[in-house]
Order: structure tokens, then sequence, then C-alpha cells
């Protein structure tokens, strides 16, 4: 249980609507986001100081300019930042310290992203965008080898995982089947209907090993949270959710004979300092909330994380464990794989929802320790935060 006094709290949640029909450009979704955060936590968009942006892959329309569509004015503190999936942890985080070094109030922390567009598809929309220059030298190898894109180096990772460890594709798809029973509780949820096991066998295949049940989807919305002190968020609306643990890894990787990056990631500095901080271990954790871009993302996270040996990540889901009635709940809302792709918005959203207990038909009994995991590139960033309902239990 968190020993230490919280860093920051979470005050206000917002999001929009998710679609993956257009809804909106991407900076009306972001500024609808941060009002509905200020609104859920019972302030004015006038009480912010503070607005940190992160908006996506490449050119999505969604830049400091926010802060004039918002109409705010002098602000403490104001970043548009792209730590890839692991922003939204950073934000939280870099929120937090600031408040607490005095420098701001109130700060709002946004994802907004709209790919997209009528006519157009998920892969072309998303895949078009992220493209950017054509790769040079050295960097171009992977390309000539027909390696193209996340799915493919997701694809591998899981492969190198498979090889040495024995990991099976039916544990992949417990993953997947344990997100959608998670989904059909929640309403925002895109994808709501159940799966099966054979459901997940027969989808088709992106990339082996990975069928499409294993991929995230892209989708249309954004969401916003407000951060601010633990005695103001006490003064607010909403339960407070306290940051009672951050950390990062960043390992860095070469791609290079030798290097076992795709086996090992940064949850493991990362969470070893968010679980230092907060005094905790990982068997003090009752709800994980994963960034989940993939099947296989979960499960080496779990590891990494310490809930399980190296290796034994394959056993260690296919048990039922994650699943509603389980005994470690994770990705309660159906993750990045059901409910929507909103970056590390998605497991801190969901995360926000059962600290505060208002997870309804999906709620975890218990959920005095919360745990956040964001991540970027190839398993190369990380952040993690652990949540709590209590600012310290002892």
């Amino acid at each position: 249980m968190p020993t230490k006094p919280a860093l920051g709290a979470i005050a206000g949640l917002g999001i929009t609507r998710m679609s993956r029909d257009p809804i909106g450009s991407a900076l009306s979704l972001a500024a609808e986001a941060v009002v509905l955060a200020c609104k859920d936590a019972g302030l004015e968009k006038d009480d912010l100081d503070g607005l940190l942006i992160n908006a996506g892959i490449g050119d999505s329309g969604v830049s400091l300019r926010l802060q004039t569509a918002l109409g705010l004015r002098d602000l403490g503190l104001c970043n548009h930042m792209n730590a890839a999936g692991s922003t939204t942890g950073q934000m939280v985080q870099y929120a937090s310290m600031a408040i607490g070094a005095g420098l701001c109030e109130a700060v709002a922390c946004v994802f907004a992203d709209a790919p997209l567009r009528a006519g157009v598809s998920a892969g072309a929309a998303y895949g078009g965008r992220a493209a950017g220059a054509r790769p040079q030298g050295f960097a171009s190898l992977e390309a000539h080898y027909g390696q193209f894109g996340a799915n493919t180096a997701y694809a591998l990772a899981a492969r190198r995982h498979m090889a040495l460890y024995g990991t099976t594709s039916d544990q992949l798809g417990a993953i997947a089947v344990s997100n959608r029973k998670w989904a059909a509780m929640n309403p925002r949820a895109i994808y709501r209907t159940p799966i099966t096991l054979a459901d997940y066998h027969a989808s088709r295949w992106i990339c082996e090993p990975f069928h499409v049940l294993d991929c995230t989807m892209v989708n249309n919305g954004a969401v916003a949270v407000v951060v601010t002190s633990p005695e103001r968020a006490r003064a607010l609306r909403q339960p407070p959710v306290y940051v009672v643990g951050i950390g990062q890894g960043h390992p860095g990787n070469p791609r290079r004979a030798g290097y076992e990056n795709e086996v090992n990631s940064g949850a493991q500095k990362a969470g070893r300092t968010a679980f230092a901080m907060a005094g905790v271990t990982p068997a003090d954790v009752d709800v994980c909330e994963l960034y989940d871009c993939y099947t296989y993302t979960t499960l080496v996270s779990l590891e990494d994380y310490g809930f399980c040996k190296k290796g034994e990540g394959g056993g260690f889901v296919s048990d039922g464990k994650l699943e509603p009635g389980g005994s470690l709940p994770t990705n309660t809302g159906g993750g990045q794989l059901s409910s929507y792709y909103m970056w590390g918005m998605t497991p801190l959203s969901e995360a926000v929802i059962q600290t505060r207990g208002q997870g309804g038909e999906r709620q975890a009994q218990k959920h005095d320790v919360v745990l956040v995991s964001t991540q970027g590139g190839i398993l190369d960033f990380h952040s993690t935060l652990v949540l709590s309902p209590h600012a310290s239990l002892h």
C-alpha cells in the first residue's frame, strides 16, 4: 500500500465520443475533452494555468494553438509533447512536479487524434501519416527485408518470445478474449461483441503470429485529465485519484545482435521506480491498466513489472486471472484492443474510473492500488503511474 504522500492528484476526466467515423477535427476534439475534464472536476476552463498536449503521429492538426482555441490566458506551463505512447504518463508526471514546485495549480493533459476519414482505410490513414521521409543508409535495411511499421516489428518481438520461452498463440488469444469480456461491460467501447478463442484463431492474419484480434484498432476521439494538488483535489467535485508513484524507463535499442529489447521492455526500470516511490510491490496491485497496442505488449509488460518471471507470461495470462472475476483485473475497459485507441490515455482514463470506484458493472471490487502502464516505440519508451484513492495508507 502507498506509504508516502501523493505527488499530485487527478481531479477531472474528459472523454469525447469515440468513433471510427469522422466526428470533427483533432483540434476540436482536444478542446472538447479539456472542457469536459474541467466540468467533471467542477472547474471552469479559466481555472487552468497549465496545458500539456499530445497529438499522435505526424501532422494531426493539434498543436500549441490549442491554448488559443480554448481561450486560455497567462498559463504558467504549456508544452506540446511527444514521447510516443509513453507521453500520457510523462504528462501526468511533469504536471505533478510543476504543481509541487509552485509553477501552476491546475494542469490539463490531453491527447487527441482524428486520423480516420470517409473513404480511406484505417491502415492508409494512420500509416500514411507515420511514413515520413524514406529511411537512408543502415536505417533502410529493415524495410529492404520487409519490415514495415509497427505490426511487423511487434510481430518479430512476439516471435522472439515464442522462440525463447515457448509462448503460444492460444496464450496471446487469451488476452484478446479477456479484453473483449471487459469491453462488453463498457458503454464507450467500440468493440463489445464477445469473442471466443476459436473466433480469435479464425480472424484474418496481419503479420504472423498476429491476427487482426491481436492488434489495436484506430479511431477518432480525445481524452483529457486535470491534474492538481492533493489538497485542492479534495475540495473539488470528484473523488481524488492520487498519484503515488511515477517512473520512466527508456532502455535504448540499437537493433543489433546481442540485445534482447524485444523481450525486455522499459517497464522493468519504470516499474521499479514507481513501485519504490509508492512503497508497494506487484503483489499489492489490485488492478492493471496496461498499454496494449498488441496482445504481446500486455504479456511482456506483466513479466517486466514482476507479476511473473521472465518467460512465464504465457502461462500467467492463460488461466483467466485477467478476466472479470479474476485475481488480477487487467484492462478493465477493454483496452486498446477493444475499447478505443487513445495512446496512453486509454489505460489512464480507465484507471481513473476504476480508482474512483465508478466502473459500474465492470468495477473491480478492490482498487486501492491501480497500475497504469504507458509505452511507445517498439517497447522503447515507458512511463508508469501508480494511482490510489488514498493519499497515504500509513
